[in-house]
């Protein structure tokens, strides 16, 4: 019997059953028919944060930014290029922590842009402070391995 995961649509947050071995053949969400992989970040608020972090068969990497924040700002186009490198293996997101202060306290998220990864519903790493492309790809491919 084939490996199924659980992957949560990034456009209408429907969880679907894709076979493990078919990730990287493009799946579509079976509620909305949108790509469930867009080699981009989703943007997720704090409800949205949990119904992913819950349904995910994926580890997730999520970037916790806001917007006054030039560095979060300098790390956001590098954040998107891994995107694209990590995706279908991890889901990446971001939380505006001026628009989720509860979550952002509740992780203890101290400083932004920090990188946590997650995986079967718990942190199982942590990163503070800007970092480029190669450096993201590196550091969250080692954790996920590791997770």
């Amino acid at each position: 019997m084939t490996e199924s995961l659980q992957i949560v649509c990034p456009a209408c947050d429907a969880t679907n059953r894709v076979p493990a071995a078919r990730l990287g053949e493009g799946p579509r969400c079976g509620a909305c028919k949108a790509p469930l992989f867009q080699a981009k970040p989703v943007a997720l608020s704090e409800e949205r944060f949990r119904h992913h972090l819950r349904n995910s068969g994926i580890p997730l990497l999520v970037d916790f930014w806001a917007s006054w924040c030039g560095p979060c700002r300098m790390m956001a186009p590098a954040f998107e290029q891994a995107a694209a490198q990590l995706e279908p293996r991890l889901r990446l997101a971001k939380v505006s922590t001026e628009e989720a202060p509860a979550l952002a306290a509740e992780l203890g998220i101290r400083s932004i842009p920090t990188l946590a990864l997650f995986a079967g519903g718990r942190e199982v790493a942590r990163q503070a402070g800007v970092l480029p492309v190669r450096s993201i790809v590196s550091w969250a491919g080692g954790a996920a391995a590791a997770a």
